[in-house]
């Protein structure tokens, strides 16, 4: 009987073992384009969650201050949707080129996400506008 336990007990911790979160998402990166100075710079990068345990982010951090993302409210469930909102300011001119770095329960605990692009100045903004 008390082999018959323990082979459960290991059993069933192997498979809590291999249970886990996992991230799929739409796209690693997002790509801004040529877009004008002052512009709307609010863009989502979109995921699933193709684990069969709960997904948690614990945090969310970009390589600069100008992108600021936010992470989801609260764990997403197996075969869920989630969203991780990112914001640049494009009172910057120049290129786009910057980390979004994720950390959670997955399987892929750190997640690097990618936004790029360029803000163009007033001036090419309206020289583009009149050809």
């Amino acid at each position: 009987m008390k082999k018959l336990i323990l082979v459960a007990l290991v059993t069933l911790i192997g498979f809590t073992a291999n249970a886990q979160a996992k991230f799929e998402f739409k796209s690693e990166t997002i790509d801004y384009g040529e877009i004008a100075k002052g512009s709307d710079g609010i863009r989502v990068f979109e995921f699933t969650n193709v684990g069969d345990q709960p997904l948690e982010i614990s945090d969310v951090k970009s390589s600069c201050g100008c992108t600021v993302p936010k992470k989801p409210d609260g764990a997403i469930a197996p075969g869920e949707t989630g969203t991780i909102q990112v914001k640049y300011d494009t009172k910057r001119v120049g290129p786009i080129r910057k980390t979004v770095t994720v950390y959670s329960n997955a399987d892929e605990p750190v997640k690097a996400l990618k936004i790029k692009g360029t803000v163009l100045s007033d001036n090419k903004s309206v020289l583009e506008k009149t050809k």
